[in-house]
Formats: structure tokens, C-alpha cells, sequence
């Protein structure tokens, strides 16, 4: 198997909402907030319209266009035995990716997020994880992991206790590691694990310019740079409109954004960004093919309303 995908099994709702729909509910636009509350969830929910229904997550999202562009692949996420949970599985079967998790009835229900659609298509999260967020050690599958070419974790799942036993699981038996820092909130929680990870565990890193600054607490780019090259590992920053960069050593690599796009919805930017980018580099193009390639996707995902293409 070429990559073997880690993280939040989670149905995305796609909502459009005005600008005061995000200031009245507290929320930061662009970012995501996980919430805790299952009423506090349905509530929230129960306040919107939704568009449109599709089996998400971020990393599923890479591993869902990794296999649209034809490569075999698989994903581990924690669901529950119900409606929900026999959605995303046949969501995925669909999709042709390997699901190597075997769902049960557990306690929590399967984990949703809401994305919502401000008119100028950037997108807002809250998060209610459910069982996605319990998943540990004894859920994640040795032998597919060792099989795999690379292992792609997303920073959203990680936490202390299961998920931290299932990240440090995953690592040590995988061929080679890639994660993506995912928002910024998450690296603002977990800074100094992440940069453990980052430092000493990980072979491959994305991140947004935002989320690479907070993690290092810098507001110099010239910084992340440096930083990325004493690390001799590959270092992946997309920048929006400034394009993207790569990083591997003392190689600085930088690709444009594409111009004049009709943007829907920027959900999913970064995930097919990533899926491009990994489609390239286990077929051994050039780090600036390897970006190229991300751009391609993220360019095409970001025309359309929600994460898949």
C-alpha cells in the first residue's frame, strides 16, 4: 500500500452562513472550535441549514484524492456502530480507500463537524468528535502500517492518552511519518508536543504559514525558514495567494498560486494540497514538482463546496 491514512473519522455538515452568524456564536472566523457538548453540538445545529452531507475529516480528505488519482491506499478513524458510522465507511468503500477499522457500538456517537460558508468562502469549524476523538493504541493496525509507504497523521487527533499512544504507535513502526499541524488553535494547545513531534519524530510536515509561525512564536517568515533547515527533514508551507514553499535541508523550494479562480469554499484547501504533494513525492518527482502537484488539487478543490472533488 502506498499511504496509510490516521485520523478523525468525521461526517462534514456544509452550512452557509453570514458574517453575523459567526460573531453572535463566538466564533473566530477561518478556524475551528471543538466543542465538547452534545446538546451544546445539536443546538448549534439546529440553526442552520444544511447544504450538503459528505463523510470528512482532514486526513481522509488527503487519503480520498490520493486514491482518485489512482494510487492504493487506506485510512484507521474510530466510528461508532450507527447511522453515521455506516455512512462514512460505505463513504469511503465508495471511494475505493481500505478502511481498517472495525466499528462497534460504542458511547459516543460518531463524530460530526460543521463547516460553515461565510460569502467570502472561507470556512469556520466546530467540532464534535464523538468516538472519532477516543481512538488509541489498540485501534490502529501494526502490520497495515509497516505495509504502507508513508503514514499520515493529522495534528486534530492528537491529544493526551489514546490518541497520544495511537500517534507514538503509528510512528514507531512507520516506514515514514507525515503530519499535518491542521489549524491553529490546535497548534496554540499542543506547542510543545508538536514540536517535539516535529523535530524529532516526523519526516514530513504540513502546515499553513499561521500555524508554522505560532509553533515556533515568531512573526518573522525569515525565522520559519531557518528553522525548517536545521531540521533536515521536509518542511511544507502553503501560503495562500503567496503560493507555497518547500523546504528540505538547505533547499528552498516555491511554487505560485494559481490566478484568476472561481473560489466556492476553501474547506479541504490544505488536505488535497496535501494528497498532490504525497502523489508526487512516492512518485519521485522534484519537491518543486511534488508542490506543483499540490497546487493542481488544492486549486481544484477550493471551486467547489466541500472537500472532495
Amino acid at each position: 500500500m502506498k499511504i496509510l491514512g490516521i485520523g478523525n473519522a468525521i461526517v462534514d455538515v456544509i452550512c452557509k452562513v453570514d458574517d453575523d452568524f459567526i460573531s453572535k456564536n463566538n466564533l473566530t472566523k477561518s478556524t475551528m472550535k471543538l466543542i465538547f457538548d452534545e446538546n451544546e453540538f445539536a443546538q448549534l445545529l439546529s440553526k442552520l441549514k444544511i447544504e450538503k452531507t459528505i463523510p470528512g475529516g482532514s486526513v481522509a480528505n488527503s487519503i480520498v484524492g490520493l486514491s482518485q488519482l489512482g494510487n492504493k491506499v487506506g485510512f484507521i478513524g474510530k466510528v461508532s456502530d450507527d447511522d453515521l458510522g455506516h455512512k462514512y465507511e460505505q463513504g469511503l468503500k465508495k471511494e475505493n480507500v481500505n478502511y481498517f477499522y472495525e466499528k462497534k457500538k460504542e458511547i459516543l456517537p460518531t463524530g460530526t463537524c460543521l463547516i460553515l460558508i461565510t460569502p467570502d468562502s472561507e470556512r469556520t469549524m466546530c467540532a464534535y468528535l464523538g468516538t472519532a476523538g477516543k481512538i488509541d493504541e489498540n485501534d490502529i493496525n501494526e502490520k497495515k502500517i509497516k505495509n504502507s509507504e508513508i503514514t499520515l497523521l493529522e495534528g486534530y487527533l492528537w491529544d493526551k492518552g489514546g490518541p497520544r499512544k495511537a500517534f507514538d504507535k503509528a510512528i514507531k513502526n512507520a516506514n515514514l511519518s507525515a503530519m499535518s499541524l491542521s489549524d491553529l488553535f490546535c497548534v496554540d494547545r499542543h506547542r510543545d508536543n508538536f514540536l517535539e513531534l516535529v523535530k524529532n519524530k516526523l519526516d514530513i510536515v504540513f502546515a499553513n504559514e499561521q500555524e508554522i509561525m505560532s509553533l515556533i512564536k515568531t512573526d518573522n517568515f525569515d525565522e520559519v525558514i531557518s528553522f525548517a533547515k536545521s531540521l533536515n527533514k521536509v518542511i511544507i508551507v502553503t501560503r495562500g495567494a503567496k503560493g507555497s514553499m518547500g523546504i528540505t535541508g538547505s533547499e528552498v523550494f516555491e511554487i505560485p498560486a494559481k490566478k484568476n479562480l472561481k473560489i466556492v469554499d476553501l474547506t479541504g484547501a490544505g488536505d488535497l494540497f496535501a494528497a498532490g504533494f504525497l502523489n508526487g513525492y512516492i512518485k519521485k518527482m522534484t519537491i518543486s514538482d511534488c508542490l506543483e502537484e499540490g497546487t493542481k488539487l488544492s486549486s481544484k478543490v477550493i471551486q467547489i463546496l466541500g472537500a472532495r472533488i
